[in-house]
């Protein structure tokens, strides 16, 4: 995992962790594409589902917005998703 992955699974962590109900629940991963995007990967309790996802998709759009913005400054392309 090289640097750029590191700091942008831990800015995710960082943000969704304090939304949630069960925070011990809470697991972000990441893989690297074949063209060179970070997909990060959010999973959380069944529960907690909608707070990270907020009304009419806004809080997962911010967390991607202030992930995308991360990652430009470290030349990088990122997708976050909200696995189920």
């Amino acid at each position: 995992m090289d640097d750029a992955s590191k700091e942008l699974v831990a800015l995710v962590e960082y943000v969704v962790t304090p939304l949630v109900d069960e925070p011990e629940e809470v697991s972000v991963t990441h893989a690297e594409g074949e063209d060179g995007r970070i997909l990060i990967e959010i999973r959380v309790s069944e529960g907690d589902v909608g707070k990270v996802i907020g009304r009419q998709g806004r809080v997962i759009k911010s967390i991607r917005t202030l992930a995308r913005a991360a990652a430009t400054r470290k030349d990088a392309q990122v997708e976050v998703e909200l696995v189920d």
